[in-house]
């Protein structure tokens, strides 16, 4: 999988300066909070972008499972310069989403390990997720209801938050026994008794919390927050409190190298090197 380390592009340090960068340039384009997109990857993934589930496809930073991702890539991929792999992605009559080509459809797939590419269509998914929850609900959608919202899917959200605002002792396994029974220390305490709604999603709200807590009190480097926040107003300076190189104009100039070299073909079908094209494609969103 290509990173902006292998296209020498210096992102002055670590993985974690690169993936605070991407998260802060996914919230200033969409608008959907920071401390709430960084306190969701912190929950899912510890901020390691190649984190995989044991138990499930769940991959990447956002912990994204397969039919998820395409569905976003199909909607969104489009307008971040992923045509190729959102023109790609069909919808069978069941619902579910498929990738004629397996090979295309493992690029696609890969794409969830790319920190630019997750946290964009992370915040991406996020907002979606916000306006049909208020939508339904009739009220603002708080972070934690957004977490529900990736945690059970737009519409197990609904349902549980709809039965929350009116009765929040009701038993969170007997509203969602699947949910339950794949994820049961979020729905039972140690002792094996069931958690209320309440409980459940003031649970999760504690741990979105901690995540952004975690952010001002060192388990993120005070630099690294610094270089986030600056991401958010200008990508230029974000890239100058990394360490002082343009990647935005080093990225521009890469993305024209590289338009140079790909043959009209595999635009059409794209090769592993079209991928490391929309990478580029992505580091320059905000500028």
């Amino acid at each position: 999988m290509a990173n902006f380390a292998s296209l020498g592009i210096d992102g002055s340090g670590s993985t974690r300066n690169r993936v605070t960068n991407a998260i802060a340039l996914a919230s200033q384009r969409t608008g959907v909070d920071f401390a709430y997109l960084l306190g969701q990857a912190k929950m899912e993934s510890s901020l390691n972008p190649t984190a995989r589930a044991g138990t499930s496809s769940a991959t990447g930073l956002y912990q994204f499972v397969d039919q998820s991702w395409l569905g976003v890539i199909s909607q969104h991929g489009q307008q971040y310069g992923l045509g190729w792999a959102a023109d790609a992605i069909g919808q069978g009559a069941n619902g579910r989403y498929y990738v004629a080509d397996p090979v295309l459809r493992q690029q696609i797939l890969d794409l969830r390990n790319h920190p630019e590419t997750a946290s964009i269509m992370a915040a991406e998914h996020a907002a979606d997720n916000k306006a049909a929850l208020e939508g339904r609900l009739g009220r603002e959608a708080q972070p934690v209801d957004l977490y529900l919202a990736h945690f059970l899917g737009v519409g197990g959200a609904g349902k549980f938050l709809e039965v929350h605002d009116q009765n929040p002792s009701v038993s969170g396994a007997t509203l969602f026994p699947s949910a339950a029974r794949a994820n049961r220390t979020i729905f039972y305490d140690k002792a094996g008794n069931p958690r209320t709604l309440a409980d459940i999603r003031n649970n999760f709200a504690a741990r979105l919390q901690q995540g952004t807590d975690g952010a001002m009190t060192g388990t993120i480097a005070p630099s690294d927050w610094v270089a986030a926040r600056a991401a958010n107003a200008n990508f230029a300076d974000a890239s100058a409190a990394l360490g002082g190189n343009d990647t935005a104009d080093y990225a521009r100039e890469q993305t024209q190298r590289l338009q140079n070299s790909i043959a009209a073909e595999d635009l059409i079908r794209p090769q592993p090197q079209t991928a490391r094209l929309a990478y580029l494609m992505l580091a320059t969103l905000g500028r």
